[in-house]
């Protein structure tokens, strides 16, 4: 590993550092994207600064759905043409690009911001699902698109105690996915036909 007094820059240093405190990119990869930045123009290296300045000052997150918004109201909960009646419950930001990618959905999100995980510290209060209680009504299907291992099934019967005593619709994807499968590896075929057979959901 790199030590400090290796680096023949302060600013190299700093660079490397901070792009290295990414999930999944070590000291290594880092140094090497840094460099390669190094070599890029003054103004491309400015845009990106300011690309990634402005996830923290541009960025909002839904105040309904806690969806990425550029804006209080995302795009997807501010269409009139949507079935606002439909709520597909996932875990990710990149789980609501995955099922848009399929056409295959044309409801409404709701974004919990993890699962629950006992062994990772996050429980029921860490995510929205007090937000989620509030938007259900009887005529509303709730779809639990969550992950089919341990901490997802966790999740959805979670959710399922909070929600059934409404009388809402409760549904679950079709598993085409393999137990355990993550929404956003899936392929869009498999994905789309996995919203399209959903299933009542049973505890």
């Amino acid at each position: 590993m790199l030590q400090s007094d290796n680096y023949p820059s302060k600013a190299l240093r700093d660079a490397v550092e901070a792009i290295s405190s990414l999930p999944g990119v070590g000291k290594r990869s880092a140094l090497r994207l840094a460099l390669h930045l190094l070599k890029q123009p003054v103004d491309k290296i400015q845009r990106f600064s300011a690309a990634i300045g402005n996830l923290a000052e541009g960025v909002h997150y839904c105040k309904t759905c806690m969806m990425v918004s550029d804006s209080e109201t995302c795009s997807i909960c501010a269409d009139t043409r949507r079935d606002h009646k439909s709520i597909c419950v996932v875990e990710s930001v990149r789980d609501v690009m995955s099922i848009e990618a399929t056409g295959q959905y044309h409801g409404v999100y709701h974004v919990l911001g993890g699962i629950i995980s006992p062994i990772g510290g996050v429980g029921p209060s860490d995510l929205s699902i007090k937000e989620l209680v509030a938007r259900v009504t009887p005529d509303t299907e709730v779809i639990l698109a969550l992950s089919g291992d341990v901490e997802g099934e966790t999740t959805s019967f979670y959710i399922y105690r909070q929600i059934s005593a409404s009388g809402c619709k409760v549904t679950t994807l079709a598993r085409g996915l393999g137990f355990g499968d993550d929404l956003e590896y899936a392929d869009a075929i498999t994905l789309g036909r996995s919203i399209a057979n959903r299933q009542i959901f049973k505890p």
